[in-house]
């Protein structure tokens, strides 16, 4: 088999001609641009061909796909394909991996997505950076208030449309000395444009939303809005690509850490590896569910068991519970169900929770997954004298 692998650049990418079995390898240089790229490929015509994920992945799959070439994009975070102890690294050693990887179907991958969702994930996130840009905003023009001794109302009654028209009437009635005025209304002049700007893009992902029947299947969800519902359809693209509830959760990055060795199992933090914008979406309606007394005050409760030390950990194992949930409503095709209350009588879990189960996200008590544990229980020694001694 015929491999080219190219390690992608932004002006200059390195490629190697790579043949499977016998070894034999050439390097060359080539223009990172569609016409010499597609120049390359026509020449060498190779079986597969192989990139790392970068910005200018999507485009080069685009590409191959036009040319009928299977591309793999490899994923740059997997230890297999980290550098840790080597002492020279280069371009043309990091193509020679990628072919040797492939050839040993060991090559770490990752889902790329077709132009249209890709579009559509940037979208949602620019208007995200639209409204951080916002809120710096905000947060400047009440630095220069603090920093004359004044103060703006608190929280969002400082921004009315009331409150902005007195803040503008107050800019109007500036001395020529007062400069601090003259910054707070250039500061005005550009939260009204980025206002302005987050309306349009809403409008166009609304537009986009009412095409999408899995996004209005994933609004029936209770404390579900459109900006949550429009993320998780985008950035999972296909729900059949995952096989159960704890790979969607691997995905976003909603599972501890594990290290395991010998008696020793501990479980640290989430690994944080997703969509850091879907995992704050995912945090944030969380909090609203079980503020609004939902099923998800239920779940938080159980694993929180009434302790402040454990509200994050709680509270992250219910956004990992809603992410799961919207992936089999999108994966079934279903609006969402009410799911049953749990029987405190006999202890037993409800249907509902018998399905959260085969999906992955097993009730506190019963399994690690509900959050991370400083420390490992270890074996006691008097239990392994025991043990020995009725053997």
């Amino acid at each position: 088999m015929r491999i080219l692998a190219i390690d992608l650049g932004k002006n200059k990418s390195v490629f190697v001609d790579y043949t499977t079995g016998e070894g034999r390898h050439q390097f060359g240089k080539v223009g990172t641009n569609s016409h010499e790229l597609q120049k390359l490929l026509e020449r060498c015509k190779p079986d597969q061909l192989v990139i790392e994920a970068c910005p200018a992945a999507g485009w080069v799959c685009d590409l191959a796909e036009l040319l009928k070439v299977p591309v793999r994009v490899a994923n740059g975070n997997d230890e297999r394909w980290r550098w840790k102890t080597v002492k020279e690294k280069s371009d043309r050693k990091d193509a020679l991996k990628l072919a040797q990887l492939t050839e040993m179907d060991s090559l770490p991958t990752v889902h790329v997505p077709k132009p249209t969702v890709r579009q559509w994930r940037s979208l949602i996130e620019y208007r995200h950076g639209l409204v951080d840009r916002r809120t710096a905003v905000k947060n400047s023009i009440r630095s220069i208030y603090e920093r004359q001794g004044l103060r703006l109302p608190c929280a969002k009654s400082a921004w009315t449309k009331a409150a902005v028209e007195e803040l503008k009437k107050h800019v109007s009635e500036a001395k020529p000395g007062d400069l601090w005025l003259f910054q707070v209304e250039c500061e005005l002049k550009q939260l009204e444009s980025v206002g302005q700007q987050i309306e349009q893009v809403e409008a166009k992902l609304e537009e986009l939303s009412k095409e999408n029947e899995s996004v209005r299947l994933l609004k029936t969800a209770p404390c579900v809005g459109p900006r949550l519902s429009e993320a998780v359809v985008a950035i999972l693209d296909d729900p059949h690509r995952f096989e159960n509830g704890r790979q969607v959760g691997c995905y976003v990055g909603l599972t501890p850490r594990r290290w395991q060795s010998g008696e020793s199992d501990r479980q640290g933090r989430i690994s944080k590896a997703g969509n850091p914008l879907l995992r704050a979406l995912l945090v944030e309606i969380a909090w609203l569910g079980v503020r609004n007394k939902t099923w998800m005050l239920e779940a938080y409760e159980r694993v929180g068991r009434g302790s402040a030390k454990r509200k994050k950990i709680a509270i992250v194992a219910v956004a990992r519970r809603l992410l799961v949930k919207l992936w089999a409503m999108l994966r079934d095709g279903t609006e969402w169900k009410e799911p049953a209350k749990v029987s405190a009588s006999n202890g037993k879990y409800s249907s509902s929770l018998a399905q959260d189960l085969l999906l992955g996200t097993p009730p506190a008590g019963e399994s690690k997954g509900d959050g991370p544990s400083k420390r490992a229980r270890p074996v006691s020694r008097k239990g392994v004298k025991v043990m020995a001694h009725a053997r």
